[in-house]
């Protein structure tokens, strides 16, 4: 393999594995930052290793265990960290090389690394930047790309986060449960805002990392157990596992984006529509739906139309505004432009999205002039439509959703919806 190729496959193996990685690690080291620091220690390693040896036929076991040697190194040059040598030694001692034995209740490292992200101590925006680089995977970019702050914003937040938490010696544990209620706020964002990055990736190559997707999931799911009577824990639950139902149709045969209207239903997976719905009917019967919720209620009225056509739009369109009442954002009021203009014609969604310029969270939002591309396309204004989609393919880092944009900017601007 080139070393081209090594590249490809350490960036792959690092966004499936670095979770486990760094949680595993921090909890053998107790610092977060120092344990990220191994991590891509190994990575360095594999760089130069690989191109030489092969990929290992486990290359994510191989960069776990590389840097749990890479930590045991540090801990046994440090004089006053004997007594936990010897307690790694005898850890790594009784599990096989990918196999991880945890002593937490959840039996997980990387809930335990999310909670402990989400310690109080951090502001709310170092939580969850901090939490979506360690156990996201995601860059400082694609983090700037979620939150609609500028990139070195979302690195100060990082460093500050790691800082706080190694001087005010935070432990790498899961909190006593009378704290588990008030982390459980942030903790669900982080998951939520991974589930987004994997479900409509902000750069690179791929419309889609499932990868991520998948991962939310699991965390997600272990969240609702963990704490089952929280509504908005199911109702996040009900939300992803709806939304991961279309994955399989977001794509054609070479990787392009397939918007919603133009998905084969027929490849929505009915087994996650069904737990979803599920889930979905847990968190309504444990009180009223919150912003997870109502946008799982949302997914659930797509979920359940066979046919585009056969869309409740006036429902989804009530559901927004109550969902923008709950909680109100930019990015929320744009989805119910959408909704509006489906229920009720393009015209009152582009009264809402003009409603919209001035909005400084939405100043390099691609999905801003994109939605404003559709409804002008669809009022026939379609030299302002064009316009707007070559305007929106300027502003993305997708170079799927590039492409989309650029063929919408070229083309016949035809209704289109995502």
């Amino acid at each position: 393999m080139t070393g081209g190729d090594v590249r490809r496959v350490v960036e792959a193996v690092w966004r499936m594995e670095s979770a486990r990685v760094v949680a595993g690690l921090a909890r053998m080291v107790g610092d977060v930052g120092l344990a990220e620091e191994l991590a891509q220690d190994a990575l360095v390693i594999a760089l130069e290793r690989w191109p030489e040896t092969g990929v290992p036929d486990n290359p994510g076991a191989w960069i776990t265990l590389t840097a749990k040697h890479r930590a045991i190194d540090l801990l046994r040059r440090r004089t006053r960290y004997d007594r936990k040598l010897e307690e790694v030694a005898r850890d790594l001692e009784a599990r096989q090389e990918q196999d991880v034995v945890l002593d937490d209740p959840i039996g997980d490292d990387v809930l335990r690394l999310l909670f402990t992200a989400c310690h109080p101590v951090l502001p709310t925006e170092g939580r969850l930047a901090l939490t979506l680089r360690l156990l996201g995977g995601l860059t400082t970019r694609e983090i700037a790309r979620a939150f609609l702050v500028p990139e070195p914003t979302v690195g100060q937040r990082v460093s500050r986060a790691k800082r706080t938490l190694a001087e005010r010696r935070v432990r790498i544990e899961m909190p006593a449960p009378a704290e588990m209620a008030e982390r459980l706020s942030s903790v669900l964002e982080v998951i939520y805002l991974i589930f987004n990055e994997g479900y409509a990736a902000t750069g690179g190559g791929d419309w889609t990392r499932p990868a991520l997707c998948e991962e939310a999931l699991r965390l997600g799911r272990l969240a609702a157990g963990l704490m089952p009577g929280e509504p908005e824990a199911h109702g996040l639950v009900a939300l992803m596992e709806i939304q991961a139902s279309r994955l399989g149709a977001r794509t054609g045969p070479d990787g392009e984006p397939v918007l919603l209207l133009d998905q084969d239903r027929r490849l929505w997976d009915r087994l996650l529509i069904r737990r979803g719905l599920e889930a979905l009917g847990r968190a309504e019967a444990l009180g009223t739906l919150g912003p997870y919720g109502l946008q799982a209620a949302i997914a659930a009225c797509h979920a359940r139309a066979l046919r585009a056509e056969d869309t409740d739009w006036e429902r989804i369109a009530a559901l927004y505004r109550v969902l923008a009442h709950v909680a109100p954002s930019p990015v929320v009021e744009l989805n119910r432009a959408v909704a509006v203009s489906m229920a009720y014609g393009p015209a009152r969604g582009l009264e809402i999205v003009d409603g919209l310029a001035g909005e400084r969270a939405l100043r390099d939002y691609p999905q801003l002039p994109a939605v404003r591309g559709d409804l002008l396309g669809r009022l026939g204004r379609v030299e302002e439509a064009r316009a707007e989609f070559g305007r929106a393919a300027a502003l993305t880092r997708n170079e799927r959703e590039r492409a989309l944009f650029l063929a919408r900017a070229s083309g016949p601007a035809v209704p289109r919806d995502g």
